[in-house]
């Protein structure tokens, strides 16, 4: 890796900064999930590797070899007319196109004064004074790399190698995510049913947040002060629950269905792995939701399991989390009850959003247009989802 980088003063708070980019890159990996053409992709991806760095503009440059150049394909905060249009050097000379040919990270926090490579002149025409340059290696059958990620900033200070590391984890993850949506365009022109084409965008999807919570586990493995750590697991749980329904949708009969009878026995089964003693069970009768409200869903239940097995015991203590599914009417009924301890008197679910987990779980909820109760229980906590399992049309 290239890195030209001078001592400059430490960041006010560098664990916030670190856990905002944890953050930002399993965001990554759901805009991965959602963007169904390159524009939305490289627009999302631009905003927010711009906004991990804490820099003003951020750029995707796709190679072209007839022209040796590369183009800004997508871009965040340049000016009217640049994406699309605007391109820089793709030869050693230019930083761009150095991390383009030798794959190698390039960084300068000094670009009026760099002695290995010219500055381009759209980077002179910004102001632009230190930059990041990293490979989009799209991967899959191509075998060949996409282009570049850039973040530039006009503003003093330093990036330092974990920026490196951050922007590259977001390309890696960016070129997976090329490689997929371009695989959809040619699947769309070669399948013939919308079924085949689905399962095999839902095996890439799974296979790049595989790609997201394998670099959140890592750093995990890393870090040594516990609410880093803790968090960065929270998040490839999140993560994690997503990719499981994309796998079950990949390798199931119907790819617009979820039974959630199967993939809650699995979903149990992977959590009971880290409840130290805590028994988790489930009875989910066969219940099938369409494909959109399966993750929502899934990720209410990892929720709520995972709050019950922080907060409703005592360590040590040996307990059972409840997970329950069943059909009433034409409505779908999902509770999950412990108990442990209970919860607070004072305890609200409109007044709980200072809780990161609550504010999750009520997002979910309304994307669900369901019901989420309180329930009164002897003893523990019960809390009872309600929602439709087809979505209207």
């Amino acid at each position: 890796m290239e890195i030209e980088q001078a001592p400059g003063e430490p960041r006010r708070d560098e664990l916030a900064y670190r856990l905002k980019q944890q953050k930002l890159l399993a965001e990554f990996g759901r805009l991965t999930l959602q963007a169904a053409d390159l524009p939305a992709l490289f627009a999302g991806a631009t905003e927010l590797c711009a906004r991990g760095l804490e820099a003003p503009y951020c750029k995707v440059l796709e190679y072209r070899a007839p022209q040796n150049d590369l183009l800004m394909r997508g871009g965040w905060g340049w000016g009217p007319g640049e994406v699309g249009v605007a391109t820089l050097g793709a030869d050693l000379e230019s930083p761009a196109g150095y991390a383009f040919h030798t794959g190698e990270a390039v960084l300068s926090n000094h670009l009026t004064d760099e002695t290995r490579f010219r500055t381009p002149k759209l980077l002179a025409d910004y102001g632009v004074r230190r930059a990041v340059n990293v490979l989009v290696d799209r991967g899959g059958h191509h075998q060949r790399s996409f282009g570049v990620l850039e973040v530039d900033s006009p503003d003093p200070g330093d990036f330092d190698a974990s920026d490196v590391d951050f922007l590259s984890g977001c390309a890696r993850v960016l070129g997976a995510a090329i490689e997929r949506v371009e695989t959809d365009r040619h699947l769309k022109e070669a399948l013939e049913t919308q079924a085949m084409l689905t399962r095999e965008m839902n095996h890439r999807v799974k296979n790049s947040l595989g790609v997201v919570g394998g670099l959140l586990r890592v750093n995990a493995n890393v870090v040594s002060d516990p609410k880093a750590k803790a968090a960065l697991v929270d998040a490839e749980a999140r993560i994690m629950t997503i990719a499981r329904v994309h796998d079950h949708l990949w390798k199931g009969a119907s790819v617009t269905e979820v039974d959630l009878s199967t993939f809650l026995d699995d979903l149990c089964s992977q959590l009971g792995f880290a409840t130290a003693g805590l028994e988790i069970q489930c009875r989910a009768d066969p219940v099938v939701v369409s494909a959109d409200k399966a993750i929502p869903v899934g990720l209410i239940v990892n929720e709520l399991v995972t709050n019950a097995v922080k907060y409703a015991y005592e360590e040590g203590e040996p307990g059972v989390i409840e997970v329950a599914l069943w059909q009433k009417g034409e409505r779908a009924m999902l509770r999950v009850r412990d108990g442990g301890r209970g919860l607070p008197e004072s305890f609200d679910l409109e007044a709980s959003r200072k809780s990161f987990g609550m504010r999750v779980i009520l997002s979910l909820v309304r994307q669900l247009d369901a019901e989420l109760t309180v329930e009164s229980v002897p003893r523990g906590a019960s809390f009872l989802l309600a929602f439709d399992p087809v979505t209207a049309s």
